[in-house]
């Protein structure tokens, strides 16, 4: 199997499998979106067929549900659950205090949802989502359709005025149309290079009237699993102090 797959690919899917020694019967368990969370949901549902692992899951978007349940994982619903053991979802990048931008896969309002209605977050990525600053990878923000232009207007003017040079914002768009998110929703992806103060710009980001949810995720991970291109894997926990 691994040897069908690329490098990056078996980063990806050696991370995933070390991910599932966390998950033990009876937990309920927040499944991630996206290329890494692809991995899990196929390593999860192989221990529920073959190893009587018996767990609840709670999807984070239509297509993680739609791969779990051809996997053979019973699902639930966050309202259902109330709230999970853990949840295993991978990351767009990750900071050295293990704060993250999520939403490459266009889900991270539900991620963020069902990440903070866990016991314990666990990110799942190959080394090369580790960075020394956030903001390489363009941060989404989940905004409603009814004057998006407007809102893209004022994250923008909010963004100079805190000291962002050129910042661009992008409507995220798909097969020449714009991305529609499961909630009915369109992604503003910003190009700001660098960011340097996450708490305080997330924050101040979700006060923006239209904006759902941006793609920054502060002091909810404190566990990550990650895979090298040379089949190395580590699990990397959060200092106290970090």
């Amino acid at each position: 199997m691994l040897t069908d797959l690329s490098p990056n690919e078996r980063a990806k899917y050696l991370c995933a499998e070390k991910a599932t020694e966390f998950v033990e019967s009876g937990m309920k368990v927040g499944l991630g979106t996206g290329s890494t969370a692809y991995w899990l949901i196929k390593h999860l549902g192989q221990k529920v067929r073959e190893r009587d692992l018996k767990i609840k899951g709670v999807p984070t978007s239509k297509k993680t549900a739609e791969l779990a349940e051809r996997e053979g994982i019973p699902l639930i619903t966050l309202d259902q659950a109330g709230w999970l053991d853990v949840t295993i979802d991978g990351a767009d990048e990750i900071s050295p205090s293990f704060n993250l931008i999520k939403g490459g896969g266009g889900a991270h309002l539900r991620e963020k949802i069902v990440a903070m209605a866990s016991d314990q977050m666990i990110v799942i990525a190959d080394t090369s989502k580790k960075v020394s600053e956030l903001g390489s990878f363009p941060l989404p923000l989940e905004v409603i359709q009814y004057g998006c232009e407007s809102t893209k207007i004022q994250v923008i003017r909010y963004l100079v005025e805190i000291g962002y040079k050129d910042p661009r914002a992008v409507f995220r768009s798909l097969e020449g149309e714009r991305f529609i998110t499961d909630e009915g929703n369109l992604i503003l992806d910003l190009h700001l290079n660098s960011i340097s103060d996450e708490d305080n710009l997330s924050t101040d980001l979700n006060l923006i009237p239209g904006v759902v949810e941006n793609g920054l995720f502060v002091n909810i991970c404190k566990c990550a699993v990650l895979a090298d291109e040379n089949e190395q894997v580590t699990v990397e926990l959060k200092d106290r102090d970090g």
